[in-house]
């Protein structure tokens, strides 16, 4: 060793050791070079260093004046990485420096297996790389791993996907070796999959789970949800977008209104009386707005009556009178004559008026009878509550599509479960996972078995977790992100893990990325990705961030709790069968050459 300059270190290589390859003990040792390690002795402790760079330090000026040929001797510029103890451990960090004069040795395969080896004695091991340079097996940790968050990303090509099913593959299989009844009981894991990868019958794992949703027809699988699921604050807030001011509060009122009514006969009579006080309050009114507007939800809630095939008007029997400010009905001025209402088309169409066994439906109306008592007291506006309401309306038909209201199951009908979302328009891609995800992460949250845990896997996560999307308002935004990031950030004390995969992630929150515990970071082009994987994970040094743009396929920068130190790992290549959905189609296989006998038609 020439120079220590704190973690920086420069080492004089000897003349003879300056072959790409050397021999030891009969053994064949690649020599040291740019990415390799380095064991620095100093005294019984072998301190560990990455080379990043070499060059030529002049030694003397030339060797002979008659041919001006240069004498110069190689020099490794060296930061260190971490120690070896007398026991043979490897421990990432700085705990001491060498000294100017201690020596230099290659790495020998023992030592290299120490520096790679993740998984204590105990652990359960996950054998799904070797090491990008030196070519031994990698072995990652179950625990430090799984029961953490992960990031995994990458450009579209670069591996990400198969990265996803590897890790998850082996950790299934892992642990169903280990104990499969337990596993299944207590560990459930869900995946969002924007783009059908994983819904291949062997991948992640033949005993699964898989919902093909759609909102195309009506032909796709249904996630199981309970009325009490529906009947949700939650539930229902997030399906109308409600606002957190003012919708939220409706929101809550109208499923308030829900209990007090109740079900059945009971239910159906309470309903129609609260009715009828509704229309006699409506028909005394003086303000002519309002009324005409409060008539208006009574249409979306009455049932229509058809006379000769032709559609009767709910107000056909009623005329405003301006002079008196007041309607007239059935020959009266109801302000004066209340008597008199009963008799008017509306009051009499109220005792037509059933549930329409339907829970959606059901619920739009009991929001409509909300509303109209928020507006006679004076509660409400109509342009702050009204799009909540509407919201619903046009979601429902897509909500009948994914949903099965009369299901009363778990979506965990196996503890592996793939929510393929590939046929799911944008709205309800977006809606879904958020809705899915902070229903089983409260069930978890519930569960008094607390030797339980449960994994949420995102891939594509850009699409949901996105500050850049313009599609929405920015405070249903704002309550997407502030959801996610509340079970990155208290999600562990409950069991809960999120692994986020995307192509972009410079696009995903700032506090998600930044949660992550560990990051298998493939080949990013992009500057502003680059950038924001620069910030998120601060202990990649300089050269291995360089390398990032490079990265072939199947090959990721692997850093995080799981690891002492940054490494370079080449991931194992699933078997065709169990590999995602997301290779690339070859023109070459999509047209074929013809048959030689094909003999082409004439021009």
């Amino acid at each position: 060793m020439t120079e220590v300059t704190g973690r920086k270190i420069s080492v004089t290589v000897d003349k003879d050791k300056n072959l790409s390859e050397l021999f030891f003990d009969g053994e064949l040792i690649r020599n040291v070079a740019v990415g390799s390690y380095i064991d620095l002795r100093k005294g019984f402790v072998s301190l560990i260093g990455k080379v990043d760079g070499e060059y030529a330090r002049p030694d003397a000026p030339y060797l002979a004046e008659a041919t001006k040929v240069p004498n110069s001797k190689r020099s490794l510029s060296i930061t260190l990485v971490g120690y070896v103890d007398r026991s043979g451990t490897f421990f990432g960090g700085t705990k001491e420096l060498p000294l100017v004069g201690n020596e230099a040795y290659l790495l020998t395969s023992e030592k290299v297996h120490q520096i790679h080896n993740l998984v204590s004695e105990n652990a359960i091991p996950l054998n799904v790389a070797v090491s990008d340079y030196e070519g031994f097996e990698i072995s990652l940790p179950v625990d430090g791993l799984m029961n953490s968050h992960i990031a995994i990303f990458g450009n579209t090509g670069s591996g990400k996907s198969n990265t996803v099913a590897l890790l998850y593959q082996s950790y299934i299989e892992a642990m169903r070796k280990r104990n499969q009844a337990l596993f299944d009981q207590r560990v459930r894991i869900l995946f969002f999959d924007f783009n059908g990868e994983y819904s291949r019958e062997n991948c992640l794992t033949p005993d699964k789970t898989v919902y093909n949703l759609s909102t195309r027809h009506d032909q796709g699988d249904k996630v199981p949800l309970s009325e009490a699921g529906f009947l949700d604050f939650e539930t229902l807030a997030i399906l109308s977008d409600a606002t957190e001011k003012t919708q939220r509060p409706f929101i809550r009122r109208a499923l308030s209104l829900t209990n007090r009514i109740g079900q059945g006969e009971d239910g159906r009579d309470h309903l129609r009386n609260m009715l009828r006080m509704q229309i006699t309050q409506i028909l005394k009114m003086a303000d002519k707005e309002r009324a005409f507007l409060l008539i208006d939800y009574m249409r979306q809630i009455l049932p229509e009556r058809e006379e000769e095939g032709v559609d009767v008007p709910l107000e056909r029997d009623l005329e405003w009178h301006n002079t008196t400010a007041q309607f007239i009905g059935a020959g009266e001025y109801l302000t004066s004559n209340p008597n008199a209402i009963p008799n008017t088309e509306m009051y009499q169409r109220v005792e037509a008026y059933d549930f329409a066994n339907d829970i959606i439906n059901d619920f739009i109306s009991i929001c409509y009878v909300q509303l109209v008592w928020d507006v006679l007291n004076n509660r409400a506006q109509n342009e702050h509550i009204a799009p909540a309401i509407n919201k619903l309306k046009s979601k429902q038909t897509d909500i009948r599509k994914v949903f099965d209201p009369q299901n009363t199951g778990d979506v965990f009908g196996n503890n592996v479960v793939v929510i393929n979302l590939h046929d799911v328009n944008i709205e309800m891609k977006k809606t879904l996972p958020l809705l899915i995800s902070k229903r089983v992460y409260q069930e978890q949250k519930d569960r008094a078995d607390k030797e339980t845990a449960l994994s949420i896997v995102i891939d594509e996560a850009h699409n949901i977790l996105s500050y850049e999307s313009s599609r929405e308002a920015e405070s249903w935004k704002d309550y997407r992100l502030e959801t996610f990031e509340e079970i990155i950030k208290e999600g562990r004390k409950f069991g809960v893990f999120i692994t986020v995969s995307s192509q972009r992630p410079s696009d995903i929150s700032q506090t998600i990325t930044s949660q992550a515990h560990n990051y298998f970071i493939h080949r990013l082009i992009n500057n502003r990705d680059l950038q924001s994987i620069a910030t998120a994970v601060s202990y990649i040094d300089k050269i291995t961030e360089e390398s990032i743009p490079t990265l072939p396929t199947g090959t990721c920068i692997f850093s995080g709790m799981a690891g002492q130190m940054p490494m370079k790992l080449a991931m194992r290549p699933l078997p065709d069968m169990q590999q995602p959905k997301s290779t690339t189609r070859k023109l070459s296989e999509i047209v074929p050459s013809a048959p030689a006998d094909v003999i082409e038609p004439d021009a």
